[in-house]
């Protein structure tokens, strides 16, 4: 009896092990069918090249996402040769020469949108828990498109025309001209914008032969419009310009003494027009206490009256008086065009493109007086603006206060020198000057 209960046990042991192990897998698949729908698949993104069919020819940088089985690519504007990737490690080949900066750009350009695609895709996992492979299309277009450096600063530039701040305008259009050749015209999100980039930056300037001061002039552009975009919240500050130069420093002298001035006056340029017509806006300039050149352009006849001439100064809108002398109506007599209602040569149309003709002078006569200036043996070029420093520094040497002359102009701050000739009683600025002029 007892070998008989015994037996039924084992016997009903095996049956249930058997059937255990035929139900099991049935029962761990339905399970899993139970919890598929609470799974969730996260998105992926590879970056892939296609060679060109010519070996000679760039193939295309391209990205590959692939999300619930879905496989959508997303072609970029980098290009490279074959030999400029490797394909077993999917990433660029950067060796030195003359594509290395070309290079390097892409490399940062393709490690930012990575980046960016796998933010996105975080930030669609925790807003919802189905989402679509067109979701994460739609979001990488739209910031790739909306918050891009070159788009965002074009816009600026448009805005600055449309409000008549013509020299901003250039100086900000001159920034972004430089930039874009330093990316190889290859557009870069505002959130891209590093350190690493502007340091980069900074080289290729050197290299290119740009003095400290003008490099510092561009970052300091840049940076203006880096910041007006963390204003709007387009992105999150990250200090890009920390590493970078972005001082003024003293500028190398470009002051020539009194002397020196006396020889250009002297010359005798008859026989040749352009380089006389150079000379004489020199002294004009020189003569007028440093006029600089764009407030000559502009001067009209009605604003010489009574013995004052009279005219505001283009860059910062601050009003000037100066007493009139013999010497400067020798020149204006010398180039008079009654039919002109300008008071010098330099725009002599009035059809709609005077910026154009004050523009065109410039560089012509700073050309001519290069050439007098090796005339007359100078060691540095001479500019129209050598007799905005020279007035200066003559002034100075003639023991004229420094409250009349400020020791800002032109050395350190410009922006001090306009303050002190804007709070100076105008009778001490014309003394000063007629000492100066009695001295040729």
């Amino acid at each position: 009896m007892y070998m008989n209960n015994n037996l039924q046990s084992k016997q009903m042991f095996y049956k249930l092990t058997i059937l255990k192990h035929l139900f099991l897998p049935t029962y761990f698949l339905f399970l899993f069918l139970r919890i598929k729908k609470y799974i969730i698949i996260m998105a992926t993104v590879k970056v892939k090249f296609r060679s060109s069919i010519d070996p000679r020819n760039e193939g295309i940088i391209y990205y590959q996402v692939i999300h619930n089985r879905k496989v959508s690519q997303i072609k970029t504007d980098y290009s490279l040769f074959s030999h400029e990737w490797n394909d077993k490690e999917c990433k660029l080949v950067i060796v030195e020469g003359d594509r290395q900066n070309y290079l390097q750009i892409i490399e940062d350009s393709i490690c930012w949108d990575i980046k960016r695609f796998k933010s996105i895709i975080m930030n669609l996992e925790n807003e919802k828990a189905k989402y679509a492979m067109d979701d994460i299309l739609f979001v990488f277009r739209k910031l790739s498109n909306e918050q891009s450096l070159f788009k965002f600063m074009s816009n600026i530039i448009e805005q600055l025309r449309h409000m008549g701040k013509q020299r901003s305008y250039e100086i900000y259009s001159i920034t972004l001209r430089s930039f874009m050749q330093f990316r190889e015209n290859m557009d870069i999100p505002l959130e891209n914008i590093d350190s690493d980039t502007m340091l980069r930056y900074e080289v290729y300037l050197q290299k290119r032969g740009l003095t400290k001061n003008t490099s510092s002039f561009y970052m300091r552009v840049l940076r203006a419009v880096y910041n007006r975009a963390v204003e709007k919240d387009l992105i999150i500050n990250r200090n890009p310009f920390k590493y970078v130069y972005t001082g003024i420093g003293k500028t190398v002298k470009r002051a020539i003494q009194l002397k020196t001035i006396k020889q250009i006056k002297n010359l005798d340029l008859s026989l040749h027009s352009s380089l006389e017509l150079s000379r004489d806006m020199f002294l004009f300039s020189f003569y007028t206490r440093g006029m600089s050149f764009i407030d000559m352009a502009y001067l009209k006849k009605r604003d010489l009256f009574n013995g004052i001439l009279s005219y505001r100064r283009r860059k910062t809108g601050q009003q000037l008086f100066i007493r009139w002398e013999k010497c400067m109506q020798e020149i204006v007599d010398k180039y008079y065009n009654r039919q002109s209602e300008y008071l010098l040569p330099i725009i002599k149309s009035m059809n709609g493109d005077e910026r154009r003709q004050y523009q065109n002078a410039m560089y012509l006569i700073n050309r001519k007086l290069k050439t007098i200036g090796e005339i007359v043996g100078l060691q540095q070029p001479l500019t129209m603006y050598v007799a905005r420093h020279s007035w200066a520094s003559i002034a100075k040497s003639k023991n004229i206060p420094i409250s009349v002359i400020s020791e800002g102009m032109g050395h350190d701050s410009e922006k001090t020198t306009q303050i002190y000739l804007a709070s100076l009683d105008t009778s001490a600025v014309d003394k000063a000057n007629d000492l100066i002029l009695k001295g040729l």
